[in-house]
């Protein structure tokens, strides 16, 4: 079988649309003394549908000074990561998110004080483009720690056999009620099915990586005994990581009002998306987009319109 980096170093390296490797491009340009990688991930990858939507890239940097002439944006891009900013090119729209090589792999791994990142990238991404093969093997094992860490934080909260399939669904839920989301409950189960053999291929390597002691005995997975109490020290950390997951999603929404342009219509076309609700902006909460997202938030939250 092969290795989990090896898995990894080959998913990333599967071309995208030709559009989008353009993009990429470009974006990478934008950061002529800092850019190592582009990264593409997200629906967009998946549906290969590009019209009409918002595609989902993340730039990694050498290091935040490096990527911005601005001392601001580098000092919340380092205290608040990532920075987030919306990109047009070719008649595509995108929003880029911006992290260091050093912050990419910490944020990958069980030591991440918040989901988002090693959840998105258990996912199936696209190294578009590189700087250089040093920096390729960088991002290859960033990227590695986030299927194991995902599949570890589900198996402390699954009976002793488990379908592979059945844990990355654990997983996955458990990183959405870790944040606040407006997709819908099934997406979890949406995200799997797309390729199912993917997930079988990489949580089968990805498990010989987890802390928590495992074995594939048949079909199933079975957690092996725990001497050294790594299944209570994974179930103890949830409280604070689904926490601070909504914790950091008010503030990014906050630092993101001086950030990202016009990011209130995106929260809400976003919202609308997947959700499926109808809200309009109205002239007020683009001039005050702090002080509408602090109100929509949680009226929308109440509402269950996000989670």
């Amino acid at each position: 079988m092969p290795s989990l980096l090896q898995l990894v170093a080959e998913e990333l390296a599967v071309p995208a649309l030709p559009q989008v490797q353009a993009f990429a491009r470009y974006i990478a340009g934008q950061y002529p003394d800092a850019a190592r990688g582009v990264l593409f991930y997200g629906s967009c990858l998946r549906s290969e549908r590009l019209e009409g939507q918002m595609l989902d890239f993340y730039v990694i940097v050498s290091d935040y000074d490096a990527a911005y002439s601005r001392k601001w944006m580098a000092t919340w891009n380092r205290r608040l990561p990532p920075n987030v900013f919306p990109f047009q090119h070719e008649g595509l729209m995108a929003k880029v998110a911006i992290l260091s090589l050093e912050d990419f792999h910490d944020l990958n791994r069980p030591s991440a004080s918040a989901v988002s990142v090693w959840a998105r990238f258990a996912q199936p991404s696209r190294l578009l483009w590189v700087a250089d093969d040093h920096s390729r093997a960088l991002i290859c094992t960033a990227v590695s720690g986030a299927a194991p860490t995902l599949l570890n934080a589900a198996l402390a909260f699954t009976e002793r056999e488990v379908d592979v399939l059945d844990l990355w669904q654990t997983g996955f839920q458990m990183t959405y009620d870790a944040e606040l989301r407006a997709e819908r409950k099934d997406r979890p189960s949406s995200v799997i099915e797309f390729d199912p053999n993917r997930y079988v291929r990489l949580g089968l390597a990805a498990l010989r990586h987890t802390p928590i002691a495992n074995a594939y005995r048949g079909d199933k997975i079975h957690i092996l005994p725990d001497p050294q109490g790594r299944i209570v020290q994974e179930r103890e950390r949830w409280p604070a990581l689904r926490r601070n997951g909504k914790l950091l999603t008010i503030a990014r929404l906050a630092k993101a009002a001086f950030t990202y342009a016009d990011g209130i219509d995106y929260l809400a076309w976003k919202i609308n998306r997947h959700a499926g609700t109808k809200i309009e902006i109205k002239p007020w909460q683009r001039r005050w987009p702090l002080v509408a997202a602090l109100f929509l938030v949680p009226k929308l939250w109440a509402k269950g319109a996000v989670r």
